[in-house]
């Protein structure tokens, strides 16, 4: 069975969907694994360690999709390449499948059996393979980082000769994975640290990380099923802004990191908290790629509104490809070696199975995810 790892041509993305040493596993398992050639420069991997691993390196892209069995990707695929697919073939990869209809119509009708990694179930068995909250944990890291890079103050406070010079005041709204690990890092750095969620299941992991949680009432709220923030009414939305408005003001850095799985992000910070912030603050919005939390975010950019800076850059995990693409790597290998028959030497979906339930969205010429069915046009 042969194992198709294409390089990654989406503008700005710097990972790879496979690093030598998950070649050499999947490799020992009996795969035959096929890399283009230059797959793993930005991530830290020469061609020659694919090589060295048990990997075949290929300069027809066209030619390797074409003729693969599994096709691993980090982003999803053009049009024209998913047509490319042989039927029968599996796609693995982050496949963004409630905002590309197209692609996942294109998929189901060339008879391929797209796994959308999004979609892995947040169960302990499927922990492994949770490539959301492996790269969420990295982009939380790395917006710290670039707070800090951004921030006119230092993080940690200094008693100097000088004078004592006060910690730095990091706010963090939404405690996922991303914000957890934003409010761990920004310990580590010595801000003082403040967080909110509209999930009071969360405030005892806040505070075990030594930040402050922020309590408002805006009334009954929780999570999904998947552990997901559920949507806030209006009302609710109204309250929320009101307080966090007031911590913004005595914030230096702002982080944003809230998302509702296969919707726009909502918009947490507004205008009209950017304005009472002061100069010299920072802004940085994780959730770029689903929309944005913050009102008058650019995408791709670091804009200055009024001395307020807000990052507006997607793909933090990119930030830092090495572990990203170790990480990404380890996911979707450790999801090949849950499904792999490893008498015949080949990757054997059983279609009944929890996880394959959750993550696959098209087979047999068919969309076969439930939600995605519904969503998308026939």
């Amino acid at each position: 069975m042969t194992i198709a790892v294409p390089k990654e041509t989406h503008a700005g993305e710097t990972r790879a969907a496979l690093v030598p040493e998950h070649v050499a596993k999947l490799v020992k398992l009996g795969a035959s694994v096929e890399v283009e050639s230059g797959l793993g420069l930005l991530s830290g991997h020469r061609d020659e360690a694919y090589t060295a691993a048990g990997a075949n390196v290929c300069a027809d892209r066209t030619k390797m999709l074409t003729a693969a069995d599994v096709v691993l990707t980090v982003r999803k695929p053009s049009r024209e390449e998913a047509a490319a697919l042989s039927k029968g073939a599996v796609l693995i990869g982050l496949l963004d499948p409630f905002q590309s209809p197209d692609l996942i119509t294109a998929l189901a009708t060339g008879g391929v059996s797209a796994i959308s990694m999004e979609l892995i179930p947040r169960t302990t068995r499927a922990q492994k393979m949770d490539v959301l909250s492996s790269q969420a944990s990295l982009a939380g890291y790395a917006a710290v980082i670039v707070a800090a890079e951004q921030s006119d103050k230092i993080f940690p406070m200094m008693m100097t000769p000088a004078g004592t010079l006060m910690p730095a005041r990091v706010f963090i709204i939404g405690a996922g994975v991303a914000g957890l690990q934003a409010i761990a890092t920004a310990r580590r750095l010595g801000a003082k640290v403040e967080a909110y969620d509209t999930r009071p299941v969360v405030e005892e992991q806040v505070k075990s990380l030594g930040a402050r949680f922020l309590k408002i009432d805006v009334g009954e709220t929780g999570q999904t099923a998947g552990g997901y923030a559920k949507e806030l009414t209006a009302e609710q939305i109204r309250l929320q802004r009101e307080a966090m408005k007031r911590v913004c003001a005595e914030s230096d850095v702002v982080i944003t990191a809230a998302q509702v799985f296969g919707r726009r992000a909502p918009i947490l910070v507004t205008s009209e908290m950017l304005d009472a912030m002061r100069p010299g603050s920072v802004v940085v919005d994780l959730a770029v790629e689903s929309g944005g939390n913050v009102e008058d975010m650019e995408p791709g950019r670091i804009a200055d509104r009024g001395g307020v800076r807000i990052v507006g850059l997607s793909n933090l995990p990119g930030c830092v490809p090495v572990h990203a693409s170790q990480m990404y790597s380890s996911n979707v290998t450790a999801l090949l070696e849950e499904f792999w028959d490893r008498e015949a030497k080949a990757l054997r979906l059983n279609f009944e199975d929890e996880i394959l339930k959750g993550c696959l969205v098209t087979r047999d010429g068919k969309i076969v995810n439930e939600k995605l069915a519904a969503a998308t046009p026939s």
